[in-house]
Parts: C-alpha cells; sequence; structure tokens
C-alpha cells in the first residue's frame, strides 16, 4: 500500500531561472514564468505551496505581440476620483515602463490572495539584458550540481549495496461468502430435514417392536404356579412356648 508524500514549507528549496523575452510572444513568455513561479515543473508541485522557483526576465522591452494586438490593446487605470480614469496603449506603456508589461501579464496567471503575492516577490523584471542576480543564478546552478552528484553516488551505493527487500505477510485467501437462500430453498430444506426426523423415528421405533418381541417368552415354557408350602409344626410349637408379659402375670 502507497502513502501520499506531503512536502513541508521547510524542504522546499528554491532555484533561479533566467529568461529572455527578446522578439518573444508576450503570452508565451507569461506562460513560462507563470508556471516556473507556481514550481508546476517540479514532481513535487503541490497547488497550496509556494513550490517554485526565482525568475528573472531580461529583454522585456524587446517583447512583442502577434497581429493587431498591439494596436488594439489598452491599459487601463484609475486614480479613484470620479473622471480620473487613465488610459495608455500598448506602445505607449511599452515606451514607459516595460517591465510593467510582463508583469501584468504573468500576475494575471497567479493565484489571486496571500500565496499570489507571495510568489510575486519572486519575479524579476529588467528592460535589457544586465541583472543583478548573477550571484545567485551561479549559486543555484552549483547547488543543483551538487544535488545531482550526491544523487547519482547514492545510486552508485545502493546498487553495489542493496538492501534486502523487506518480507512480506502471507496472503490472506478471503472466505467465500455462503450463499443467500430463498424462501423457497429454505422451505425445501426444512421439509427434507422432517423427513429424514420421521423416517428417523419410524426406523427406531421398528427396532424396538423386534427387541420386545425377541425377549418375551413362549407360552409352552411358561413356568408352572408352585404350591404354598405349609408352616412346620416344630416353629409353631416354639412360638408357644415363648413366657408371656410379666404385667399380664400381675
Amino acid at each position: 500500500m502507497t502513502s501520499t508524500v506531503r512536502r513541508k514549507a521547510s524542504e522546499i528549496t528554491k532555484s533561479w531561472h533566467v529568461v529572455d523575452a527578446a522578439d518573444r510572444p508576450l503570452g508565451r513568455v507569461a506562460t513560462e514564468v507563470a508556471s516556473l513561479l507556481r514550481g508546476k515543473h517540479k514532481p513535487t508541485y503541490e497547488p497550496h505551496l509556494d513550490d517554485g522557483d526565482f525568475v528573472i526576465i531580461i529583454n522585456a522591452g524587446q517583447v512583442r505581440l502577434s497581429g493587431r494586438k498591439a494596436e488594439q490593446k489598452v491599459y487601463y487605470r484609475h486614480s479613484g476620483y470620479p473622471g480620473n480614469l487613465r488610459k495608455r496603449t500598448f506602445a505607449e506603456q511599452m515606451a514607459r515602463a516595460p517591465e510593467r508589461v510582463l508583469e501584468r501579464s504573468v500576475w494575471g496567471m497567479l493565484p489571486k490572495g496571500p500565496l499570489g503575492k507571495k510568489m510575486r516577490r519572486h519575479l524579476k523584471v529588467y528592460a535589457g539584458a544586465d541583472h543583478p542576480h548573477q550571484a545567485q543564478v551561479t549559486g543555484s546552478e552549483r547547488a543543483a550540481e551538487a544535488a545531482a552528484q550526491a544523487e547519482a553516488e547514492a545510486l552508485q551505493a545502493s546498487i553495489s549495496n542493496p538492501t534486502p527487500p523487506p518480507r512480506l505477510r502471507p496472503l490472506s485467501v478471503p472466505e467465500t461468502p455462503t450463499p443467500r437462500l430463498t424462501r423457497r430453498e429454505k422451505v425445501a430444506s426444512w421439509l427434507a430435514e422432517l423427513e429424514e426426523a420421521r423416517a428417523a423415528a419410524e426406523a427406531d421405533a421398528a427396532a424396538m417392536a423386534e427387541v420386545e418381541d425377541d425377549d418375551l417368552p413362549e407360552e409352552d415354557d411358561a413356568p408352572e404356579d408352585e404350591p404354598v408350602a405349609e408352616a412346620e409344626p416344630a416353629a409353631e410349637a416354639e412360638a408357644d412356648d415363648e413366657p408371656e408379659d410379666e404385667s399380664e402375670e400381675k
């Protein structure tokens, strides 16, 4: 039986990725960056955890749109006061702040709420090709190489010294369920038991009758009546010679 492994926030490690947006469609770059920020490229992806990595976008000023989207796309903003709706076209926004274009596109693909705000902090967008995060990128690459080497060594050690597999518990044979009888089958079984009991009783009665007939004596063998023996005269004389009670003599 397998169990689902849930990762903790302390077990999450983040890497750094550099994405070049020069001459690439805006939507393609935004979807790639959003996937890296959410961590969907990892086998340990959890929708409720911030399991993504840091992403650096360079050459944001050279991103492009297909078709007539550059003319049709408009960005709106409002200060909150009546009549203060402001709008800018895609060309105007790219001229003022090209970083905002990619940021808004990526933010729209992230989850809303505290989790999405936490992922937004891991996005770094720059209009040119230079960025101040080269040290983080180099350290991330070295950490990835060290992790891959440690994994290869562990695999080699497991191959050279394999651990014996755990003992399996004996298989349990499932019990065959007893079929449930219908009412007609139950009545038939009761009648069969009643007939068997009746036949056994008749056999016992016949056996008892045969035994009684064998034990009774025949009429010719019956013993004759013996005469009653008469009392002896000596016993009567002894009874007469016994003295009477003294109380009667007095």
